[in-house]
Order: structure tokens, then sequence, then C-alpha cells
């Protein structure tokens, strides 16, 4: 390592993929965090595994050196844990080889997105974790959507996990061609709607007819969780990722309310959208 970065750290939020009915195509950073910092691992912090995500992406990327992390992303939840590592790792490597310079990360964002979806295997939750806010991503590109208002995001965890492998393996290869037009409309309406800040609009414009049901089947508790969410005033609320974590948007003062109401079968975190993306400190 040419230059001393001990006391650097690469901070990259989790996310919430798919938002209903953006299948592998709509991502929501949020305010929870991986943390990953060169050097041997202080106190509160762990040594990186050579296996682990965020290891072999900083190694893809040329990154050197022993690294180490610390995170309260809950792993197997569907809250983006491997993504955030992957681009935690990528990040830190472009930080070791080429500085910390904003410009030079904002540069490099396109090789960053197409090196974590290369990895990841699908861009959503990478591109919601590099760029922050929420983000549409197809053909190797990403953009922020435009938000005109600023939610909580209500996160019921239950407390068994999915394998993403697994629930993707339960998905059929082909939907009939109402399913495709009933999730592009949704989707195009959800984009929309958060632009527009159409709050009204976000309880149907994030129906899904292409992989919740499904997925709900094996985690009917977060079916259930879905339908509190719901019944207790939240704007909308979604299977999160391939789930098991459900997902529901509120009102800031509303938020406490809502998280009271959701099954005591789960623990619940009260986050914010996360609009900074993957930040490099120290």
């Amino acid at each position: 390592m040419s230059t001393d970065l001990t006391s650097t750290v690469v901070r990259v939020p989790a996310s919430s993929a798919n938002l209903g009915p953006g299948f592998d195509t709509l991502g929501m950073g949020l305010s929870l965090y991986f943390e990953l910092g060169f050097g041997e691992a202080p106190e509160g912090a762990r040594q990186c595994d050579p296996r682990h995500p965020e290891s072999v992406a900083f190694q893809r990327n040329g990154g050197e050196g022993p690294i180490w992390e610390r995170t309260h992303i809950p792993v197997g939840r569907g809250m983006g844990f491997s993504g955030a590592a992957r681009v935690a790792g990528l990040v830190a490597a472009h930080v070791q080889r080429h500085g910390a310079d904003p410009a030079s990360l904002a540069a490099a964002q396109p090789e960053l997105l197409a090196l974590a979806t290369e990895l990841e295997g699908h861009a959503d939750n990478v591109a919601a974790s590099l760029l922050g806010g929420v983000v549409a991503t197809a053909g190797g590109r990403a953009v922020r959507i435009p938000l005109s208002f600023d939610p909580a995001m209500v996160m019921w965890v239950p407390e068994f996990r999915t394998s993403t492998d697994k629930s993707r393996a339960t998905l059929p290869t082909e939907v009939p061609m109402s399913d495709v037009v009933f999730n592009l409309g949704r989707t195009a309406l959800l984009v929309a709607a958060l632009a527009a800040g159409e709050i009204d609009v976000l309880r149907e414009a994030t129906r899904d007819r292409l992989h919740q049901d499904l997925r709900l089947a094996s985690a009917e508790p977060s079916r259930a969780a879905i339908e509190a969410a719901l019944a207790a005033g939240a704007w909308a609320s979604w299977l999160s990722g391939s789930g098991p974590t459900v997902a529901a948007m509120c009102a800031v003062d509303e938020a406490e309310d809502l998280a009271a109401q959701l099954p005591g079968d789960g623990h619940v975190k009260i986050l914010r959208i996360d609009h900074g993306g993957a930040q490099v400190e120290g």
C-alpha cells in the first residue's frame, strides 16, 4: 500500500431491491451501513475472510493487503448485505489504487457498477448501494429517480433467513403476457409517483405478479407483515429483495406507530432512504 490508508473507511448503505414490481430493475439505498477499512481490524470490527464477498471484490478490482469490516446489515434477510459488501470491496480497491478523490470515484462509477453486477449477478441492489437514493437499472446503466418526499422506511426483519439463489430457483422461466403488462405498468407508475410525490398511488404502484407471491409461499410470516403494514396505514409495503424482510414506507412522524403494529415474531428497524451511496471517510 503506497499511501497510508489506515484511517480511511469505505461506508456503503444497505438496500431494498425490487420495490414490488421492479424485479431486478429497482433498488433503494437504506440508512444501515457496511464499513470496510484497511490493515488490521480495530476494536468492534473483524478481519475480512478472503473467501467473503468484500474480499473477493477487493481482489477482483486489484486490491492488495488485509482489510476489515464492520456492519449492522443482517445477512440473508433481503437487505442487500452481499451487494453492499461487494461495492465496499470494489470501492476500497479503487481508493487504494487511485486515491479517494470524489471526481475519480464518480468517473469510475460505470466500471464499479459493471464489476459489482458481474459479482452479484444482478444490478438493482448494488446500484442502490453504490449510488444511493432510489435507482432504476437496466442494460448496464443506472439512473437515480428524483424523489419529491423523504419518507421513513420501516423494515420488519424476522429471525429466519432466505437464500437468494434458492428463492430465484422457485421463479418460473415463462410468465403470462398479462402479468408482464401488469408489472410493467406498475413499475412505470411507481417511478412516476416517486418523482411526482403522488403518495396515494404508491400502494397500487408496488403490487406485483412476477415474484412476490411465489416467494411468500415459503415465508408466510412475511406475507402477514405486509398485510399488517398496509392495514396500519403504510403508503406501500413489499418483500425486500428476496426476503424475508418486509419494507414499509410511511411518513417519518408515523413510523413508530406503524412499527408497533407489525407482527411480534420479527424485530423492526426504522430507517431512512440513504441518498449518499458509497462514501469514503477519513
